[in-house]
């Protein structure tokens, strides 16, 4: 019986649209995750940037906040100093952009941009390259973000067209946008479902049991149901991100 049901071609059609509809499916939940990290980074960096302009905090701030933060929640990872000082600079890099609409040629597009959330839809990995590479230069840092998305480029291919000044060569101008989700089955798409730091921000440890696991899927499948999309995660990769320096 099992093998007439592989030979049946409605049937093998079934089993390639279904795998076609969990990678989709993987894709959008673990876009949806990102997207809300990547919110709450901006917002701790927000607080970050505000607060370290107050005389009071002195150079030991950041260990402070790291220190408390990670005794609050010992199993998540991305309190570090360095992570910290990236979500500070992921806000002043991109805030830029609203306060300098006064200077911009293309004001609305920015505006437009801005508010279509695109910063948001690349991994945290990417941002932290583009943090590092375009500092003080916003314009830029969305430029390569739209281009991230629109070609669906890994961390290295990103890396690569930086170093090409690719920017600076097709010229400053804020180009239309139609924001997508990256293609199933490319490099961005295996980056953003494997990507550990939204393991990490769903605090899902790596020796979890399986109570924990069933938990966390429980809670965060309810959660994602409410909104109307599905919910799937892939394993823990248990990949290293490479962390790209910044000054203080």
């Amino acid at each position: 019986m099992s093998s007439l049901i592989k030979k049946d071609d409605k049937y093998r059609r079934w089993i390639e649209d279904v795998s076609k509809r969990f990678r989709q499916g993987q894709l959008k939940a673990a876009v949806k995750v990102n997207d809300e990290m990547l919110r709450f980074y901006y917002s701790v960096g927000r607080d970050i940037s505000l607060m370290i302009k107050d005389a009071k905090y002195g150079s030991g701030f950041y260990k402070a906040v790291s220190s408390d933060l990670m005794e609050t929640f010992p199993d998540v990872h991305s309190f570090s100093v360095t992570n910290l000082k990236y979500m500070r600079y992921f806000f002043e890099l991109y805030n830029g952009l609203l306060e300098d609409f006064s200077k911009n040629q293309n004001r609305q597009q920015v505006a437009d941009d801005f508010g279509n959330d695109v910063i948001f839809n690349i991994p945290w990995g990417h941002q932290m390259i583009l943090i590092s590479k375009c500092k003080n230069n916003p314009e830029k840092a969305l430029f390569y973000v739209k281009k991230t998305i629109e070609n669906n480029w890994s961390r290295a291919v990103l890396l690569n067209f930086l170093d090409t000044n690719l920017y600076e060569r097709q010229g400053k101008a804020v180009t239309n946008f139609s924001k997508t989700l990256p293609a199933t089955e490319s490099d961005l798409a295996q980056e953003m479902t494997k990507d550990p730091y939204n393991f990490d921000f769903l605090t899902i440890r790596e020796k979890h049991d399986e109570k924990e696991l069933k938990d966390a899927l429980m809670d965060n499948i309810t959660k994602f149901l409410l909104l109307y999309e599905p919910l799937v995660y892939t394993n823990f990769s248990g990949e290293t991100p490479h962390i790209y320096s910044i000054s203080s």
